[in-house]
């Protein structure tokens, strides 16, 4: 990645390792002022973490994820003033971006979009207002009312909490009983790794959508999209909806291609969303796109290489250049197709691990992570947190790309106690 940025040039509120790992080999030593959360700071060992990395020039402790007080910060800081950029590093990071770029005069996706789409209930109402499809939705404060929405609407409903990413809290349930004993995991789910204890959330009950599941990632500059893709999403099944594989770009026909990326910026115009990445997730239902739900920050799950491998682009320096002003230009049309897929093991301690050769002789496959090894403990899968590592592969095609993703998987043998 060649970018043109000074000492403290690049600011970066959140921490997601990484996403800094990987900027680590592109951007140059001290380029980047990292803030986070001081109890975060303590939580995460982030200071060890930043002085690994020699583009971080330094590490502000600020708080941000509860009430965030930006003239302060400059007042302490007012070196940031000299940013020609301000990125968000992960969900909890987003309203606080938009608001110091609000307050140095730098691109983002505005205050407004922001706190909208960092807020599912908000986000409902506004997909409402915009005429988009929606499933019915409830927001709830107690079981007996979810419980209630949910006979209304077939027995079955989703449980979300309105304020949490990387799926946690999300559960589909089967029958209004359930709703008693798993109110909790949605209510009060634990705490991220990146965000502070505490942070309050409230509950969405939503009907539950049958239908293949896609994302649609946006680069929007000045309230006009200049790129635009379509992602494949698997997911795995049972009351837990977490991620288990993407494809890029998605094998639908062009005529969903195009009703997907019309619904994902009228979603962006509703919002006033003014510059920067919209990730949006949608379910065709009967043909038609229905929100999912909607991120105003780079996509998770490995989507982001997807796409500058399936394209032949640059697409994070792209995306920085887009939040320091620039126009890029990207490829109209992908050259290949990628896709990534999840490993999911079994919950016990691991005793062994094995495959991981045989998965990379695989035709096609680029890569091959491991999240756990022997004598871990590996817990029920209920957020994209707790997958235990990924593959990647090449294709010519969707279809080939995501049949050696999956052939590669199968090699991997993951045996717990």
């Amino acid at each position: 990645m060649d970018l043109d940025l000074g000492r403290d040039e690049m600011v970066v509120v959140g921490t997601s390792f990484g996403s800094l790992r990987s900027l680590n080999d592109d951007l140059p030593a001290g380029s980047v002022v990292l803030i986070d959360e001081p109890e975060l700071i303590r939580r995460r060992g982030l200071e060890r973490f930043a002085a690994e990395l020699p583009l971080v020039s330094r590490l502000v402790s600020a708080e941000y994820q509860a009430g965030f007080d930006v003239d302060a910060l400059l007042a302490r800081e007012p070196g940031l003033a000299t940013a020609r950029l301000v990125m968000a590093g992960h969900e909890y990071a987003v309203g606080a971006t938009a608001r110091l770029a609000e307050r140095l005069g730098l691109p983002s996706s505005g205050v407004a979009a922001a706190d909208i789409f960092t807020d599912k209930h908000r986000m409902r109402q506004l997909a409402d207002a915009a005429g988009l499809a929606n499933p019915a939705y409830e927001l709830v404060d107690d079981p007996a009312r979810a419980a209630e929405f949910a006979r209304r609407h077939g027995g079955r409903c989703v449980l979300k909490p309105t304020r949490q990413s990387a799926s946690l809290g999300v559960q589909l349930l089967a029958d209004p009983a359930e709703i008693a004993t798993a109110w909790a995991a949605s209510a009060a789910p634990p705490a991220p790794v990146d965000a502070i204890d505490g942070r309050p959330t409230g509950v969405l009950v939503e009907e539950l959508l049958v239908g293949s599941e896609h994302s649609i990632e946006l680069l929007v500059v000045d309230d006009e999209t200049i790129f635009a893709n379509v992602t494949d999403k698997r997911i795995v099944g049972g009351r837990f909806p977490v991620e288990c594989g993407h494809t890029v770009p998605s094998a639908l026909p062009e005529e969903k291609h195009r009703a997907l990326r019309d619904a994902a910026e009228r979603l962006a115009r509703a919002a006033d969303f003014r510059t920067g990445m919209l990730h949006s997730e949608w379910i065709l239902a009967d043909g038609v796109p229905t929100l999912v739900e909607c991120a105003a920050r780079m996509p998770g799950d490995m989507i982001t290489p997807l796409i500058s491998i399936a394209y032949e682009c640059g697409f994070i320096k792209e995306y920085l250049q887009v939040l320091r002003g620039e126009r890029p230009t990207l490829p109209a049309r992908p050259t290949g197709a990628a896709a990534v897929e999840f490993l999911i093991a079994p919950p016990g301690r691991v005793t062994a691990v094995d495959g991981v050769r045989d998965a990379l002789r695989v035709p096609g496959v680029l890569d091959v992570r491991l999240e756990v090894a022997v004598g871990d403990t590996v817990t029920e899968v209920t957020s994209s947190a707790q997958r235990s590592g990924h593959l990647l592969a090449w294709g010519a095609d969707p279809g080939a790309a995501e049949v050696a993703a999956r052939k590669a998987a199968d090699q991997i043998r993951i045996t717990v106690a």
